[in-house]
Formats: C-alpha cells, structure tokens, sequence
C-alpha cells in the first residue's frame, strides 16, 4: 500500500506536469535545487539501497527468487540514473521499485529469531529511502517553478474551479457520484442520461492520468462523493506513455480515493476501431491505440480492483467486437462513443455503481452491528 508521503509526493510531481519528462541534461541542466542530493551522492545513495536490497533479501528464505525481478529493475533504473542529471521522473521510478520491493519483504514471513544485522540494515533502507524522497521532493519544487513559468496551468485546474466552489454538500438521501476523465467523459450529457441523480462530470478533453492527479482533490475529494468513477487512459496510451505508468497513476488514485473515504471505481479503456477511417483518415485509431495495450491494461485493472475490493466497470466488454474493435455503430470516429455508444455504457455505470453502493451500505451496517449500534 502507498503511503500518504508518497501521495503527496506524486501529487507533486504531477503539479509540475513533469512525471513522463526528463530533466534537460548537458549544458541545458538545471543547477542542483536547494535541498537536493548532488548527482554523485545522489547515485550513491541509490547505489547504496540497491545493495541493501541485496543483502536483505538473503536473510528471509524466499525473497531472493521473489524479489529478483524487482532488484534487476532497480539496477537498471540505478544506471539510468548514473547517465542523467537530476531527472525527477527516474528518481520516482526508483522510490516506487524499493518501495514495491519493501512491500513484498514485509509479506513474507521472517524466520525466528531474525538477524539483528538483517534488521538494522531494513532500518537503513528505509531511512535511505525517506532520504532519497525528500531528494526527489525538492528536484520536483524546482522543476514546478519553471513549469509554472512555461504555463500557470498545466493542469487545467481553472475548468471546473468555480463551479467546485458552488457545488452544494451532497444530500444525506442521495450519494454524489463524481464521474472523472477525458473527453469520454466530457463528451457524455451525464445528467440528461442520469436524471434525478447527484451525478457530477469532471472530465476534461485531451487529459492524461497523470493531468487527472493534479486535479484529484480539487475536482474530486473537495465535492465529498461516496463514489468517483475513473475513466483514463486512453490519451496516456496516445502519448506513449508506459504502461507500468498508466497502471501506477491509476493505482494512485485508488490509493487517494480510498485515503478520503471514497470508494473508486476504476474504469476499463474503451475499444476503438479503424472502421471510419475512410470517412477521414484521422479515424485510424488502431495505429495510436493500440487494442493490445488496452487489452493489458484493462486485465491489469481487473486483477488490481479485485485485489483491492474496489468495483471495475466493465464499458470494454459491452462495447468491443468479435474483432477486437469497437462496434462500429457506437462511435463516428472510433474513438469517442456516439449518443449510442453512451447509451450502452449508462446501464453498465448503473449496475457497478449500484452495487457498489449497495456494498458501501452493507458494510456500513455491519461495522454499526461489530459497534453495538
């Protein structure tokens, strides 16, 4: 499970609008941030907690073969590192590897007695790792400064910050349901489909999930909704970014759903399809998007929600074809759903979130009945 700190700390990141950008390197660097390890002590550090990974793991039977692929990962992130100057976006992809590698040692039971050399050395690694976080924070302070000065607003914040000011306490009788997104879910008349509903739309056009971070409390947490609907990915893919990335924005914002007492809805990406292409060539969506990335995606969604207890809204299903593609008769450009296509996905958001606040309400009563209430 991610902690608060790190929440925090990519809620930073994503604010700077840098998460998938490298810092300049050569003459074009930025000077070392206030705060901030040198690059020499930087990768020595790094360095450091890469062998601590090591040394750690040969203390509890099991972990060295589990957590092998964690530590090739950290190494080679470690040597990416070596060859770039304050780069915040491999900084953040190294915290997360010994993070994740943290998380697998602590599932695995320790033989008894355990090494008092074994322990010191896990105290080491996190404190390594509490130092090399606070690096991490200021390159991202430093690098926000310059991106405010590029663009005041990377996130688009400005579209719905009035309107969040105005939007009233939910009722006690009616759950609020933030629905947030790209142009999907922009695109979709929610209250003209959901009548008599506390439904919000919070999707913005063009947005990545990283973007959709930066905008998570103000857009999200601040209306107190019992649910939000996350519906993202789909531009992430466009712009190239990593897989493994896509999967941690969205974990993360599980993760900070879940910290405010919200229960997350994650999603699947839609399909697309080349079928209107002839229509325009722009409508070749395939070639952007590709299906089998989304497929993997959205089979990572899957697991991931099961594993958390969090509902997954299937729109994937009900909207792909026998060819992989979307049905072409749910979207004019193979993209975006048309009114058709929106109204096969209401039905399918119904039932998730009815169900999910039918769990939300069981769950309720049990902890009053555990209470004596």
């Amino acid at each position: 499970m991610r902690s608060m700190k790190a929440m925090t700390a990519l809620l930073l990141l994503v604010a700077a609008g840098m998460a998938q950008t490298p810092a300049p390197t050569g003459a074009g660097a930025l000077s070392q941030p206030a705060g901030a390890l040198s690059q020499k002590d930087a990768v020595a550090l790094a360095t450091r907690m890469v062998q601590l990974m090591e040394s750690t793991a040969v203390a509890t039977p099991g972990l060295t073969q589990a957590s092998g692929p964690l530590k090739q990962n950290a190494q080679a992130t470690l040597a990416a590192m070596e060859r770039t100057q304050l780069n915040a976006g491999l900084t953040y992809q190294f915290i997360n590897q010994v993070k994740a590698y943290l998380g697998l040692a602590d599932s695995i039971p320790r033989p008894t007695p355990f090494p008092a050399a074994a322990d010191q050395q896990y105290a080491e690694l996190r404190d390594s790792l509490g130092r090399i976080q606070r690096h991490f924070e200021a390159i991202l302070q430093s690098q926000n400064q310059v991106s405010q000065k590029r663009d005041p607003d990377p996130n688009n914040l400005k579209r719905y910050g009035d309107a969040d000011a105005k939007v009233p306490p939910p009722a006690a009788k009616m759950p609020r349901v933030v629905f947030l997104g790209d142009s999907i879910t922009e695109g979709w008349r929610i209250n003209e489909y959901f009548t008599g509903r506390d439904f919000v739309n919070r999707g913005i056009g063009g947005q990545t999930t990283i973007q959709m971070l930066a905008r998570f409390r103000q857009d999200v947490v601040t209306l107190n909704p019992k649910i939000v609907v996350i519906l993202a990915g789909t531009n992430d893919i466009a712009a190239g970014v990593s897989v493994e990335q896509i999967e941690e924005n969205l974990a993360t914002m599980g993760d900070l759903a879940k910290a405010h007492g919200i229960k997350p809805v994650l999603a699947s990406i839609l399909p697309v399809s080349d079928y209107h292409k002839d229509v325009d060539p722009a409508y070749q969506m395939t070639a952007n998007h590709p299906p089998a990335t989304i497929q993997a995606i959205n089979r990572w969604m899957q697991g991931y929600c099961l594993s958390q207890g969090f509902p997954y809204m299937d729109y994937y299903l009900a909207m792909v074809d026998s060819a992989g593609q979307m049905q072409p008769d749910l979207s004019d450009d193979g993209l975006h759903p048309n009114a058709k296509g929106y109204r096969v996905m209401s039905p399918v958001a119904l039932d998730v979130i009815g169900r999910a606040l039918g769990a939300s309400e069981s769950e309720e009563k049990r902890r009053f009945r555990l209470l004596g209430k």
